[in-house]
């Protein structure tokens, strides 16, 4: 099941922490990629998923790597917005 959420409420929320960021340490939050070895796991998670192969165990940490995922995203978005305005 989806998850929703308020996106303004979200944004409100994290909006003060990452005020606390220097400009250089908010660039560096949005230049921020995973290791090679993250992405390969979540790769190879991701085709045990599409193939219907993945453990219970696999699902499980799948699903936190897709939760990360997301909130690393937004966070990188929300910087994005708020490096513009500063």
């Amino acid at each position: 099941m989806a998850t929703v959420f308020d996106a303004t409420a979200f944004e409100r929320g994290i909006d003060p922490l990452l005020r606390f960021l220097t400009p250089e340490q908010t660039r560096a939050l949005i230049a921020y990629r995973a290791d090679e070895a993250l992405e390969q796991r979540i790769e190879e998670l991701a085709a045990k998923s599409n193939e219907g192969e993945l453990t219970a165990d696999e699902l499980a940490e799948y699903k936190g790597y897709v939760q990360a995922n997301k909130f690393v995203a937004i966070l990188q978005a929300r910087a994005r917005t708020l490096l513009r305005a500063s």
